[in-house]
């Protein structure tokens, strides 16, 4: 089974990236930017330049744009080229702990613990210990009406696990902002699904290889280029399950104002998006809709 690790970096190594390039069994592939350093080199892995990445597609190249961490759908379709099995998306923040890949749980017959809810979102973070909490993506005009309340064990075959994350949670902006969070979550609660759409995230999630053409960061959206990616991926039928945090977040500088406006889209849309997710492409710009096309293509 090949296992392929895909990042993004503008900068030099970050601890992250250095371990994940040492981890047995796994290749990691780093897609660079526009101001990733002209040397940079990886010592097991595979570092992929603009240049490449322009000559194996520059018309995609051009509508993603550059440096954005959307880059890294090229990375996904050189996966994909290299016969990846799971391809896991990771930021270059989150230091993997020891094991980290080891519980993979795609394609299994998994036993969760299954929330059932008549809401049209479920928010993982909201089912844990940190119940004031919540995910970034999640529909913030939704949060009075989680119910937790009808749960019970069952079986799944998940196509995506996104692990969580010690330390720094993925929560919005406007959360963070009230609570600034440091999450130790505990493993009792995991694995867990549910019969709702939920939100996802690109820093520390594990997809099979046939979730690839329908997953896509979307660019132009802001923050919620892969919470869309999340609902649009859930929509083709894809099942997700949550697991155990596996990373420490040591997050990158931030400007909460400008990740506030960065996700202002999803404050506005995603209440509506849960409920039809097709909803995204008529509020995606052109350019990203021609990039998501031309992704695809690779797929035919």
């Amino acid at each position: 089974m090949k296992k392929v690790i895909v990042t993004t970096t503008i900068n030099a190594h970050t601890e992250a990236i250095e371990r994940f390039d040492t981890l047995p069994d796994w290749t990691i592939i780093v897609i660079g930017d526009k101001k990733t350093p002209k040397d940079y080199k990886l010592k097991w892995g595979l570092y992929v330049t603009p240049e490449e990445q322009e000559k194996y597609d520059k018309a995609l190249s051009d509508a993603i744009g550059w440096n954005c961490i959307q880059r890294r759908n090229f990375g996904f379709l050189w996966a994909k080229d290299m016969g990846a099995d799971i391809i896991a998306t990771v930021d270059d923040d989150n230091i993997p702990d020891p094991g980290w890949g080891d519980n993979l749980l795609l394609g299994k017959e998994t036993k969760v613990n299954y929330y059932r809810t008549s809401q049209p979102c479920f928010d993982p973070v909201g089912a844990t210990s940190y119940s004031h909490l919540w995910h970034r993506g999640f529909p913030i005009q939704l949060l009075k009406d989680r119910d937790y309340s009808t749960k019970d064990e069952s079986y799944i075959i998940p196509d995506v696990q996104a692990d969580f994350w010690s330390g720094d949670p993925d929560v919005d902006a406007i959360c963070r902002m009230e609570h600034n969070p440091e999450c130790w979550f505990y493993n009792g609660f995991f694995p867990m699904a549910s019969n709702a759409i939920s939100p996802f995230n690109s820093q520390n999630t594990f997809l099979l290889a046939s979730v690839l053409k329908d997953y896509f960061m979307f660019p132009g959206v802001g923050r919620m280029d892969d919470i869309w990616a999340a609902y649009w991926t859930q929509h083709c039928g894809h099942k997700v399950v949550y697991n155990k945090a596996s990373v420490i977040q040591r997050r990158n500088e931030h400007d909460l104002t400008k990740d506030m406006l960065n996700e202002f889209q999803g404050y506005v849309h995603n209440e509506r998006i849960v409920k039809d997710p097709k909803l995204i492409f008529d509020l995606l710009p052109e350019r990203s809709k021609l990039a998501f096309q031309l992704y695809q293509k690779h797929f035919a």
